[in-house]
């Protein structure tokens, strides 16, 4: 790494502690709670600066406004499993002003998607096994 760019990061994270508190605070009140994975891994300041910082941007992106992104995150959190994660942004979902309407859509969407890659890959086999318009006795 160029020099320059290596005092410009450790002057950055000279200040990685305080950042670290301004941090924990801004993901409290967006979300309305503080997940307990922040609280952990706020024990290293360094990569909790650059690695939380990160993710409150793509977690704010400015092409989307709140609700939107909220809802976005709970598809995405419905898809990996992640339940803890997904009723968190369902709260946060809420504050941002989403309707339990579009939040029952969202989630039915995700099942949507979940059930459609299930049968993709299963249906995959099944033609590779049974062949494509075959019974599955013969």
């Amino acid at each position: 790494m160029k020099l320059e760019n290596e005092k410009l990061i450790d002057d950055f994270l000279a200040h990685a502690d305080d950042l670290g508190d301004d941090i924990m605070a801004d993901i409290g009140e967006m979300l309305g709670v503080m997940p307990f994975i922040f609280s952990i891994l706020r024990n290293r300041p360094d990569t909790f600066a650059l690695s939380t910082l990160a993710d409150y941007r793509f977690s704010r992106p400015k092409s989307l406004d709140a609700k939107t992104a909220e809802l976005v995150t709970m598809a995405a959190a419905a898809g990996a499993g992640a339940d803890d994660c997904l009723k968190v942004h369902m709260k946060a979902a809420l504050k941002e002003g989403a309707s339990r309407d579009e939040i029952l859509d969202v989630l039915q969407i995700a099942a949507m998607i979940g059930k459609t890659k299930v049968l993709a890959s299963s249906l995959r086999r099944y033609r590779e096994v049974c062949g494509e318009g075959q019974d599955a006795d013969k």
